[in-house]
């Protein structure tokens, strides 16, 4: 029989159940994923329980009322509260999304939060997005020109501006890539969806003089071709994009070129 070895700090355990705040209203109940790597003990899920007559409706109102009222050791990111910046990805019920926009009401039970799965952990609910950002680099994700440069600004017409809807609205949450199990197994050459619906962007951008550099850049069993459409990223992105729409529309112009 095989045996297989869980890697240090894999198995969360039960962590500490913090009193009832006194002369509280309706209650709901959040478990949270916590780990400290200035400790050395395994991760564990704390149990809240926040006062839903002082607290807004969603998920991330509940991590800051926790913040202020209850622990203050509790660690996240979170910055517009809008669903603009992608600050507070996170793994909530099960579903990778942004705590700012989940409503606690669409969840039953229980509020269970987790980091965004498959990353490294700094603490708590915070991944460690470094080699995330630096796919999104390697990409190039600006505007590449070779013609003289206009004494005003690049023409672009309607239509070819339509083109770009559906892609630049992406906040770089990492929702869509930690999603996605090819990204879980292969996150050092997978480029995974999102750094590679933000290279679509530009290719199909009309202003854009590097398209050949650009699907060069991409040609490579890793690289792009480790998606195998399974759709999670569209199911999870928080803005209503299609990651794997854009990366087959990549793979149709691979193909195009070579005919």
């Amino acid at each position: 029989m095989v045996e297989l070895t869980l890697p240090k700090n894999s198995r969360v355990t039960q962590g500490k159940i913090w009193p009832v705040p006194l002369r509280a209203g309706e209650l709901r109940e959040y478990h949270v994923y916590r780990w400290n790597p200035d400790d050395a003990t395994n991760p564990r899920l704390d149990t809240y329980h926040v006062d839903l007559d002082d607290c807004g409706p969603m998920v991330l109102d509940g991590l800051i009322w926790i913040k202020n009222k209850i622990d203050p050791t509790l660690t996240f990111r979170r910055s517009c509260r809008e669903g603009v910046c992608g600050s507070c990805a996170m793994n909530i019920d099960g579903t990778n999304t942004l705590a700012c926009t989940k409503d606690m009401k669409d969840i039953k039970g229980e509020v269970k939060i987790y980091p965004l799965p498959h990353m490294p952990v700094i603490k708590d609910l915070v991944p460690d997005l470094t080699q995330f950002y630096a796919q999104q680099v390697s990409i190039e994700p600006w505007l590449q020109t070779s013609s003289v440069t206009p004494e005003k600004e690049w023409k672009q017409s309607h239509e070819d501006r339509v083109k770009l809807d559906g892609l630049y609205e992406c906040i770089m949450c990492a929702c869509c890539s930690t999603s996605c199990p090819s990204y879980w197994w292969n996150s050092d050459r997978y480029l995974g969806p999102a750094a590679l619906l933000q290279s679509y962007r530009w290719i199909i951008d009309s202003r854009d003089e590097a398209t050949g550099d650009r699907l060069d850049n991409l040609e490579d069993p890793f690289r792009l071709y480790r998606c195998h459409t399974i759709m999670n990223c569209a199911k999870a992105c928080p803005k209503g994009l299609n990651p794997a729409q854009a990366i087959a529309e990549i793979k149709k112009l691979l193909v195009e070129r070579r005919t």
